[in-house]
């Protein structure tokens, strides 16, 4: 059986050609500044900064890497951030969805003021010398836990999870689920959450991407080195190297600037890698998710 094709007009597949174009001209232009990270963190740092690199990499040697890799302080990093990503992960989520589907209850009278308060909380804060304070009061400074803790909600994440439960749960299945005799909590755990894999999917790697980058945190609460992330580590490499190129010789300030260049492109790709490893695995759900709330009705 033969299948009627639509035959498109000349002005649809202009239309469609540019739009091609303009979607691999957006492809390239993001992915590039990657790739060229990728090819310079093991170049010649002196062929790099003449511009001599763009496409292939030249005078390939793996210093940066062998440099960063070789530290002991860099795994212990590694070590604290996966341990604060994922227990801050976890942590975000137990706070988030529960708060986004009592919110989401339409009979839940004191949702609005509720919801406004929250909103209040996204342009108005204590500031830095504040929250310190209370932080010290907590016993948190020089703590792991503060890594955790700080952060535990996003105000951004309970609107997204909120409108996800409004617009993609019918209430015609908690009706139902009532009528069984199942509870908010049973109907919540064994219902709400299974449906919701893709809300879910998009603020986890929202919360963990904000975890596994956060420099300021252990900046103003940390002191002690064990307790150190990844992302502060990775500075201090930076800065000693940096440091190290600036007071030696003239003939010496120059190779070891050259070794600090391709250290600190080094840095991106250790820092960034096991992120973009994460995305791929998620990515049918991210896309699903960010539409939420596109259609109305």
């Amino acid at each position: 059986m033969k299948t009627n094709k639509m035959k498109l007009g000349l002005s649809d597949r202009i239309y469609y050609i540019c739009i091609t174009i303009v979607a691999i001209m957006a492809f390239l232009i993001v992915l590039y500044p990657m790739y060229f990270i990728v090819i310079a963190s093991f170049s010649d740092s002196n062929m790099v900064n003449q511009g001599l690199v763009t496409l292939l990499p030249k005078g390939i040697n793996f210093y940066g890497y062998r440099k960063i890799l070789e530290r002991s302080d860099l795994w212990r990093g590694y070590r604290n951030t996966i341990f604060y990503t994922l227990a801050g992960t976890m942590l975000n989520l137990s706070v988030t969805l529960p708060a986004a589907y009592v919110l989401a209850q339409k009979n839940f009278k004191a949702r609005r003021i509720v919801m406004t308060i929250f909103i209040i909380t996204m342009y108005f804060g204590g500031g830095m010398v504040p929250t310190y304070m209370l932080v010290k009061s907590l016993h948190l400074t020089n703590s792991p836990f503060v890594m955790v803790v700080m952060g535990a909600v996003s105000v951004y994440n309970v609107i997204i999870t909120r409108t996800f439960f409004e617009n993609s749960i019918p209430e015609e299945l908690h009706e139902a689920a009532e009528l069984d005799g199942c509870s908010h909590f049973r109907y919540f755990i064994s219902v709400v959450l299974p449906l919701s894999k893709a809300v879910i999917s998009v603020i986890t790697l929202y919360y963990a991407v904000g975890h596994w980058n956060d420099f300021f945190t252990p900046l103003l609460y940390l002191n002690k080195d064990e307790y150190q992330p990844l992302q502060t580590i990775l500075r201090n490499i930076l800065l000693s190297n940096q440091a190290m190129a600036g007071t030696t010789g003239a003939g010496e300030g120059s190779y070891a600037q050259q070794f600090a260049d391709q250290i600190k492109f080094a840095v991106i790709i250790v820092s960034t890698v096991p992120v973009l490893c994460i995305y791929p695995f998620i990515q049918k759900y991210f896309e699903k998710g960010v539409m939420i709330g596109a259609v109305k009705g």
